[in-house]
């Protein structure tokens, strides 16, 4: 018996499937396994970031933290934050209708994003990174100096003054009831 009778008898790696062709698909799925790995802890730090960001949100304008974990009472809570019926929510309902319900929920966002803004005395610029930029804007809001000036800045009063000119600077003055039958001086 000969060197190539003996190995003969023991099957290559053909026998087994493994080719030049699996051995090159082995290595794209192991690098499409690296991305996607990459891609969930990428995601799961954003997650992470986004959730710290909304609970100093939901902190300084109030309300407690935890509310920011449940999945649809933090978006109830973010509309009373930003001046919303929370029955807007519903609206949200809509985008399983094709198209149509899309517009809605984009329509909803854009408003709601803008409240958001004009609750912490913000413009429409930060209107647009709310949309784009969520988790830094949401971070700038919690984390930065934006104070809580009320639900959709209702707080200040706008006042026309009859030359074009709009003041939100004066907050509106409480007025004394007028109601004598409440007279409680005498007390």
């Amino acid at each position: 018996m000969d060197y190539y009778d003996y190995y003969s008898y023991y099957p290559s790696y053909s026998d087994y499937g493994y080719t030049p062709e699996t051995a090159a698909a082995t290595g794209i799925g192991a690098i499409l396994g690296a991305f996607l790995g990459i891609i969930i802890v990428i995601s799961v730090v954003i997650a992470i970031l986004q959730l710290a960001a909304m609970w100093k949100v939901f902190t300084k304008a109030g309300e407690k933290g935890w509310k920011c974990i449940i999945p649809i009472y933090n978006i109830v809570i973010l509309f009373r934050i930003s001046g919303l019926s929370p029955w807007i929510i519903f609206g949200y309902l809509a985008g399983i209708i094709p198209f149509v319900g899309w517009i809605v929920s984009l329509g909803i966002t854009i408003y709601q994003c803008n409240s958001l803004a004009k609750s912490f005395g913000k413009d429409v610029g930060y209107t647009i990174g709310l949309l784009f930029l969520p988790t830094i804007f949401y971070m700038i809001l919690g984390f930065g100096k934006a104070q809580y000036v009320g639900k959709g800045n209702v707080s200040t009063a706008s006042t026309y003054q009859g030359d074009g000119v709009v003041n939100i600077s004066e907050k509106p003055q409480d007025e004394p009831p007028t109601n004598n039958d409440e007279d409680n001086s005498n007390l």
